[in-house]
C-alpha cells in the first residue's frame, strides 16, 4: 500500500514541510531510512541522522529547530514518538486484519462463534467453546472444550488453551503459550500421587501475554490475570496465583502457587516469587531478584535474592564488593597484633 506524505499528515493532524506528494510504502528507523520509507525523530541522540537520512518522510516535533538543510520531507506534529506509534498501530491493524475460516480448521458443532472471526489452517475449537466477535485464531492454535474468548482477542499460531479457560476482550496471546495446564502439585504422603487440578484460568480484558508462557490452572477456583496485565516472553504463573491490574512482568518471571500480586506492579527480568505471599500495589522488583516474604507496603522497590529494600541493598553491596580488601586488612591487623604480642613477651 502507498500513501502520499500529505495523506499521512492529514491522518496524524500534522503539518508538511517539503513535497507533500512523495509516496510512502514502508516504515523504517531514521538511520536505516531509504526512498519510500517514513521514519521519526524523538530521541535527540539521533538528530544527526535527520540531515543525512534517505527516508522520504520524517516525523519531527512541532517545536524542533533545524540547524542545517534537509533533503527529506518533514511532518511536524505535537509528539513524533506518539505519532509514529499511531502509525505502527495502524500498520499492525492492516497486516493482522485476517478474516474467514479455513477449510482445514476444525470447529465443534456445539461451539458458538461470533462475527468476522478468523480461524487458520489446523486451528481447533472444542466442544461448547464460545468465541466472540472479531476473534483471530491463527494456524495450529488449540481451543479446548468450554473455553470462552471475548471479542477482538487474538491467539497467534501454536497457542494452546486448555478446557474451561475464560479469556476476556482485546487480549493478545503470542505463539507457544499454554494456558490452563495442570498446576504442579503432588502428594508425598500418598505415594507422590498427582493432586487433581480441577480449577481454571481467568484472563480479564486487555491482557497481553508473550511467547512461550505457561499459566497453570488452579487446583480449585481460578488462576487470575486481572485487566491490563502485560507479560513478556517465558513467564510461568503457577496454580491459584492472582496478578493485579496493569502489572508488568519482563521475561523469565516465575510466580509460585497461591501468591497474590497487587495492581500496577513492575517486575524486571528473571524475578522469582515463592508461593503463598502477598505483594502490595505499585511494587517494583529489579532484575534477578528473589521474593521470599510478603511485601505489605505499597510503592516500595526491592532488589537482591532474597530481596530487600533497594536502597539498603545498594549500600550493602558496596560493602560486599569491598569484602576482599576488608579481609586483607583484618589479616594484616591480626599479623601485627601477633607480632606485637611476641615482641612484648620477648
Amino acid at each position: 500500500m502507498q500513501f502520499t506524505a500529505q495523506q499521512i499528515a492529514d491522518l496524524l493532524q500534522g503539518q508538511i514541510e517539503g513535497d507533500g506528494t512523495v509516496l510512502i510504502s514502508k516504515l523504517a528507523k531514521i538511520e536505516e531510512g531509504e526512498t519510500g520509507s517514513i521514519s521519526f525523530l524523538a530521541n535527540p541522540l539521533y538528530t544527526p541522522y535527520l540531515y543525512k537520512t534517505k527516508a522520504s518522510l520524517v516525523i519531527i516535533n512541532k517545536d524542533f529547530e533545524l540547524t542545517a538543510p534537509v533533503t527529506t520531507t518533514l511532518l511536524r506534529v505535537e509528539s513524533a514518538a506518539n505519532a509514529f506509534t499511531q502509525l505502527l498501530e495502524m500498520y499492525n491493524q492492516v497486516k493482522l486484519n485476517k478474516k474467514g475460516i479455513s477449510k482445514m480448521a476444525f470447529i465443534a458443532e456445539s461451539a458458538t462463534v461470533g462475527k468476522d472471526i478468523y480461524a487458520g489452517e489446523f486451528a481447533f475449537i472444542g466442544e461448547n467453546a464460545k468465541i466472540g466477535n472479531n476473534v483471530k485464531i491463527y494456524p495450529q492454535a488449540y481451543v479446548g472444550d468450554n473455553v470462552v474468548i471475548g471479542d477482538n482477542t487474538t491467539l497467534f499460531a501454536g497457542v494452546k488453551i486448555y478446557s474451561e479457560t475464560v479469556i476476556g476482550k482485546n487480549c493478545i496471546i503470542h505463539s507457544g503459550t499454554v494456558i490452563g495446564s495442570d498446576g504442579f502439585r503432588f502428594n508425598p504422603e500418598n505415594d507422590h500421587k498427582k493432586v487433581p487440578q480441577i480449577g481454571n484460568v481467568i484472563i480479564e480484558d486487555d491482557v497481553e501475554i508473550g511467547a512461550n508462557c505457561a499459566i497453570d490452572r488452579a487446583t480449585l477456583g481460578s488462576t487470575i490475570l486481572r485487566k491490563g496485565v502485560k507479560f513478556d516472553n517465558l513467564i510461568h504463573i503457577a496454580h491459584n496465583v492472582e496478578v493485579g491490574e496493569n502489572t508488568y512482568f519482563a521475561a523469565h518471571g516465575v510466580v509460585a502457587g497461591s501468591t497474590k500480586i497487587g495492581k500496577n506492579c513492575m517486575f524486571s527480568g528473571q524475578v522469582g516469587i515463592v508461593g503463598h505471599l502477598q505483594v502490595a500495589d505499585n511494587t517494583i522488583i529489579t532484575a534477578q531478584s528473589g521474593i521470599s516474604k510478603s511485601i505489605t507496603k505499597p510503592g516500595e522497590t526491592y532488589m537482591g535474592s532474597p530481596a530487600f529494600d533497594a536502597n539498603k541493598y545498594r549500600k550493602a553491596f558496596i560493602h560486599f564488593r569491598n569484602l576482599d580488601a576488608l579481609v586483607q586488612r583484618v589479616n594484616a591487623l591480626e599479623r601485627q597484633l601477633k607480632e606485637a604480642d611476641v615482641n612484648r613477651k620477648s
